[in-house]
Order: C-alpha cells, then structure tokens, then sequence
C-alpha cells in the first residue's frame, strides 16, 4: 500500500507532528486522505498532536478535495479517509474500498458575497441563487468534484437552475482558501464551509449573505481504508475520532475563540 509518489506528496501532504510523547513505540504511522476543509479550518493542527500524545500514533496528512482524496484512498495511497460528500462515500463502500462509513461531524455550508452588494444578509438560498444567475453576477465555483463542489452543483440543481447560463460563472479547480481569495478579488459569490470562512483571517470585502438553509447542512464521514497495511492503526485512529474522546475535542475546537464549535460531533 506504501507506494507514494513523492513528488505528489511534497505537493499535497502536510505532516502533523506533536512535540513530545513518551509511547511512540507503541504506535506508527498512519497516512489520512481528508478535503481541505479540515485542515484549512485547523481541526486536524488541534486534534491529531492530541493523539499522538495520547495513542503513540503519527498521523500524516494529505489535504485535497473529497473526489482527489476518495481516489488517493482507491489508489491504496492512504489509511483512513476523512471526507464530505456522502454519495460519493456510499459509493466508496459499495464498491469495496471501505468495509463501513462511520458519522463523525457536522457543520455548514454558508454562501459569501460582497458587502453593499446586490444580496443583502438572510437571503434564502434560492432567492441569492436565483438572483446569482438572473443577474449574470460573478460566481467562484471551486471545479475540483470536491464535497464543497459537489454540494454547490446539488444545490444548482435541487433548485432547477443551470449555473452555466451565467457568463460570470468561473471554475478555480483550487481548494477553499485559494478560490475565497480569487472571490475576494472579484468581488465574487462563493459557497464556503463555515469553518474555513470562520478560521481565515482576512474576510477583504465578502460577508456571509445566505446560511441556515437546510440542503447547505455539511456532514462529514470518516472510513478505514479496506487495503492498508495498517489495519490496527486505522482502527485505533477511528475509535478516538468517534468515540467519547474525540467527539469531546471536536465539539470544543472553536468554542473559546468564536463562541461556538466550527464542528459538531455527530457519531453514533
């Protein structure tokens, strides 16, 4: 299973380290295929040093889109995978690359556009989309068939729109944090994951204009990857994210510094 490509890892992975634990040789090292969110939101900087403290097991991280990380996991290039778009998990474990797809957390999806701009603050979802389109105004779409990605698309189409009649509908093919900055730039509409938009310092001109609808609900799954060689790691690393340890933590990251967590726990 560990066949990395080097040159592809030096682009992609972000290795987490603690600084002290005294039972590493107990442990290993696990390899994680996860969307960006959960990195770029700094949930994974708090949780994973906890633990490796705590379970003597590194955890090694590689952030992409939900699609790229589904198909890192297929490749057999990771351990567990932590993603959000559910129908492509389903499909995931249907097609035998994961035994079972276990709820861990939850958040929201929230749609940006600028301040003093066309959509003001508590627009519903298909009123802001409706005017996005009608009024021919600049959308950034992320392109990447990321959980982010899909959703928007779902949302296009649960509404009966077509997003591709808009001129000023561009594709970064880029995570998050790239596409809000190119939004920011533009002046733009964007759908972002609460998280990140909560955890990056600069908001330039963009607010949050649409949240609260219900089909911009954000649930996350985490899955062990049926062919790794860690099969032991992977299920240590699993149990503590859903169980009372790790759900504790995910439901406190965020509480202090926005007064309520960027993620709720949610396993079963």
């Amino acid at each position: 299973m560990r066949k990395f490509l080097l040159g592809a890892l030096l682009l992609s992975m972000v290795a987490v380290f603690a600084a002290c634990g005294s039972n590493d040789d107990e442990g290993g090292t696990l390899i994680l295929a996860t969307t960006t969110s959960t990195y770029d939101a700094g949930l994974l900087g708090f949780l994973l040093p906890i633990f490796y403290e705590e379970t003597g097991w590194e955890v090694l991280v590689i952030s992409q889109g939900t699609g790229a990380a589904l198909a890192t996991g297929r490749a057999g290039d990771a351990d567990v995978m932590l993603v959000h778009a559910r129908a492509l998990e389903d499909e995931f474990v249907a097609d035998g690359y994961a035994e079972r797809r276990y709820d861990i957390m939850y958040n929201d999806f929230v749609v940006l556009g600028p301040i003093g701009g066309a959509i003001s603050h508590n627009t519903p979802i298909e009123q802001s989309f409706m005017q996005i389109l009608s009024g021919n105004l600049p959308f950034i779409s992320r392109g990447d068939n990321s959980g982010t990605h899909v959703r928007e698309l779902d949302v296009w189409a649960d509404l009966g729109l077509d997003p591709t009649g808009n001129t000023n509908y561009f594709e970064t093919g880029q995570g998050m944090g790239d596409s809000i900055t190119m939004a920011m730039e533009m002046d733009a509409f964007i759908l972002s994951d609460r998280a990140t938009w909560y955890n990056r310092a600069d908001h330039g001109n963009l607010t949050i204009v649409t949240e609260g609808s219900e089909n911009l609900l954000n649930p996350y799954g985490i899955m062990i990857v049926a062919s790794s060689d860690q099969q032991a790691g992977a299920r240590i690393f699993v149990d503590w994210m859903i169980g009372a340890r790790g759900q504790e933590l995910i439901g406190q990251f965020g509480l202090e510094e926005f007064g309520a967590p960027l993620f709720f726990p949610e396993a079963n």
